[in-house]
C-alpha cells in the first residue's frame, strides 16, 4: 500500500493554512490603515475649516479697513463685527446657529439674528478689539489683526 496521497494532502491542507494566515493579515493591515487615513482626513479637515473660517473674516476685515470702518458690537446677545459703509448701511458679520452669518442693512433697521444670510459653517466665533487689534477667534483657533487705520471702536 502506498501511503503517499495521504501526505500530498496535508500538504495542499498547510498551503491552504498557510495561505489564509496570510490573507487574514493582509486584510487586518489594510483595515488599520484605513482607520488611520479616516482619522488624519477628519483631523485635517476640521483644522482646513476653522482656518477658512478665520482667513474669510480677515478678508472682510481688510476690505473695510479704514477709519472708523471696522467695529465690534453686540448684536442681540452675539459677539458680531459691524463694517460701517458710511452711507447709513452697515455689514454685521456675526456666528449663529452653527454657521457664520452676513448681514448688510441699514444700521437703525432692528433686526434679528435670523436676518442674516449664513456664509459658511463654523461652530463658535468670538470678536474683540482692543487698541486698534482685532482678535478672531474661532475653538482653538485665533488671528489677531493690526487694523491699518489704527482706528477701530472698542465694543
Amino acid at each position: 500500500m502506498k501511503k503517499r496521497p495521504i501526505r500530498h494532502q496535508i500538504d495542499g491542507l498547510i498551503a491552504l493554512l498557510l495561505f489564509g494566515v496570510f490573507s487574514v493579515c493582509i486584510l487586518a493591515v489594510l483595515l488599520t490603515g484605513a482607520d488611520a487615513y479616516r482619522r488624519l482626513t477628519d483631523r485635517d479637515q476640521a483644522a482646513f475649516d476653522r482656518r477658512t473660517t478665520l482667513q474669510y473674516i480677515a478678508t472682510r476685515v481688510r476690505q473695510a479697513d479704514r477709519a472708523d470702518g471696522v467695529r465690534v458690537d453686540d448684536f442681540n446677545g452675539v459677539s458680531a463685527l459691524v463694517f460701517d459703509d458710511r452711507d447709513g448701511y452697515v455689514t454685521r458679520v456675526y456666528c449663529w446657529n452653527g454657521s457664520i452669518m452676513e448681514l448688510y442693512a441699514e444700521e437703525a433697521l432692528d433686526l434679528t439674528l435670523e436676518a442674516g444670510e449664513p456664509v459658511m459653517e463654523a461652530e463658535a466665533v468670538e470678536f474683540s478689539m482692543e487698541d486698534g487689534r482685532l482678535r478672531i477667534s474661532s475653538g482653538e483657533d485665533s488671528l489677531i489683526l493690526s487694523l491699518r487705520s489704527g482706528k477701530g471702536a472698542v465694543g
